[in-house]
Formats: C-alpha cells, sequence, structure tokens
C-alpha cells in the first residue's frame, strides 16, 4: 500500500474485515515498548493516513485500533504489528464492548 523508510502499510493476509490493515516497523521489534519515539511518531503517522485511505475507499462505520503484544496476549507472529481493523454498521449483533471481546467473559460489563 505505502510506506516511509521507518515503517510500512499492507493489507492482512486473513483480515476479519474488509480494509483490515497492519502498520508494521521496519525495524525487527517484538514489542510495542521496543519502539523508539521516531518510531512510534512514523507508525501513528501512517494509521493515521490508513485510516483516512479507507475513509476514502470503504467509508467504514468505525475502527478497531489493536496491538498483541506478548504471546499471553495472543501475539503470534513474533514482529510488533498494529491492527486497523474497519468496522462496519451490522458486521456483529452487538458491537459494544470492542476490544474487551478478547476476554469475552468480561466483555459484556453493562450487562452486570
Amino acid at each position: 500500500m505505502f510506506a516511509d523508510n521507518v515503517t510500512l502499510v499492507i493489507r492482512d493476509a486473513f483480515p476479519v474485515s474488509p480494509g483490515h490493515t497492519l502498520i508494521i516497523p521496519r525495524r525487527h521489534v517484538g514489542s510495542f515498548f521496543q519502539l523508539t519515539a521516531p518510531e512510534r511518531e512514523s507508525m501513528f503517522e501512517l494509521l493515521t493516513q490508513a485510516k483516512v485511505e479507507l475513509d476514502e475507499t470503504l467509508q467504514p462505520d468505525g475502527f478497531n485500533i489493536g496491538i498483541n503484544d506478548g504471546a499471553a496476549a495472543g501475539q503470534t507472529v513474533p514482529h510488533l504489528h498494529l491492527h486497523l481493523i474497519p468496522r462496519y454498521r451490522g458486521d456483529a449483533p452487538d458491537p459494544r464492548g470492542g476490544v474487551r471481546w478478547v476476554l469475552p467473559a468480561k466483555a459484556k460489563y453493562w450487562s452486570g
């Protein structure tokens, strides 16, 4: 898709929704917390550019943004990458809770 000298932006090979995008640092790091300040700045700048591109091409109704950092958090690729997941009205019966669904038993906090 596009890149700068620090970060790449590509579509996910196994998208959970149309337009699912990955923002990836060029330097190999396993964790978000290993990034340098310039790498974080680049990733967030390209995240914003990717969002604009998705708004223009697919017109999603919202987004989930996430990082699986460490095996306990579900990281299966040992190279940091940020997920930009477009969301569309009706793509889930009840989208409330968003990223809280990574632990389903705790996601529905509003139901008591």
